[in-house]
């Protein structure tokens, strides 16, 4: 049992978490006819994402076996086997399936349509497409867009472009993070934890780290003071946010090129003092921003 809950990865489906920024950012979060259907699709997500996670592994199991944190996965340890692997990988498909037919309602086919899309995308990704040089990052933040819309259509809330656009954008810049470690191991070792890692080098990397953090920086900026988003957020200093994007940014800057432990976003998240405080911090002054100074602009005695 142990091992096939490593298998699915259930730690990684933190990222499915953007399921529910249509819901903050449309100001829904609390509204439970907007909640629900966005849990069942975050449910949803995760078992379709953790089919993919079994098929990566027993398609991967021979260059994991190489690598030195791969190799512990449950199926190139062999203590899962690839068919068992494959079992796992239908039934969560399946399970996916059913919660967004159950769950969804009128709902459940697009949604389904965009998870099915997901798995397409993933499979051809495990299979070739993450052997492609840049390709390969682009579709993990591509993937990040997809869990974005789903979100959107389960709760039935319009897609902003400054949604997408960061969502992308953050997404693509910890790709390349992760894609980082990848250069390391090669340039240390000279093992290929990936086919495509000699396409890429270290220099290539920080500079391509560096221009798409600044890019989602200024994205956000462009975001909080934006007509469209102040007017209906109800407040002009949603600006302030700003200071804990960018620590959060430079945080995981500093972890990829200087500590170079940047080789699992979820995991960082999850073990980092610092960039929860900066997850904390942004969360804090988002609402502070959507609640008391709205009322302080109305003159109600803040």
């Amino acid at each position: 049992m142990k091992n096939l809950i490593l298998l699915l990865r259930p730690h990684q489906w933190l990222k499915n978490l953007f399921i529910f920024l249509p819901l903050f950012f449309g100001r829904h979060f609390t509204d439970i006819e907007y909640l629900i259907p966005c849990i069942m699709a975050f449910l949803a997500y995760s078992f379709a994402a953790s089919s993919i996670y079994c098929f990566n592994d027993i398609w991967d199991v021979e260059a994991d076996r190489q690598h030195p944190k791969k190799s512990k996965r449950p199926i190139a340890s062999g203590k899962i086997s690839q068919r068992m692997g494959y079992l796992v990988a239908v039934g969560c498909v399946v399970v996916s399936l059913l919660l967004v037919i159950w769950g969804m309602g009128t709902n459940s086919f697009l949604l389904s349509a965009i998870i099915c899309f997901y798995l397409v995308i993933n499979v051809l990704y495990c299979i070739k497409l993450k052997q492609v040089a840049l390709v390969d990052v682009f579709i993990i933040a591509f993937g990040f867009v997809l869990r974005v819309f789903a979100g959107g259509v389960a709760a039935g809330i319009w897609i902003s472009q400054w949604i997408v656009l960061m969502t992308f954008l953050l997404a693509l810049f910890l790709a390349f993070a992760k894609r980082r470690d990848d250069v390391v191991i090669y340039e240390d070792t000279g093992l290929k934890a990936r086919k495509n890692v000699n396409r890429y080098n270290l220099q290539f990397m920080n500079q391509a780290i560096s221009i798409v953090a600044s890019i989602t920086m200024m994205c956000y900026i462009m975001y909080t003071v934006s007509e469209e988003v102040t007017e209906r957020m109800d407040t002009s200093y949603l600006y302030v946010t700003s200071v804990f994007v960018l620590a959060g940014i430079m945080r995981y800057l500093q972890l990829t090129i200087v500590d170079v432990k940047s080789g699992s976003p979820t995991k960082v998240l999850m073990t980092d003092r610092f960039i929860q405080f900066c997850v904390f911090g942004w969360l804090i002054s988002f609402f502070c921003n959507s609640i008391l100074l709205s009322c302080y602009e109305k003159d109600c005695g803040f």
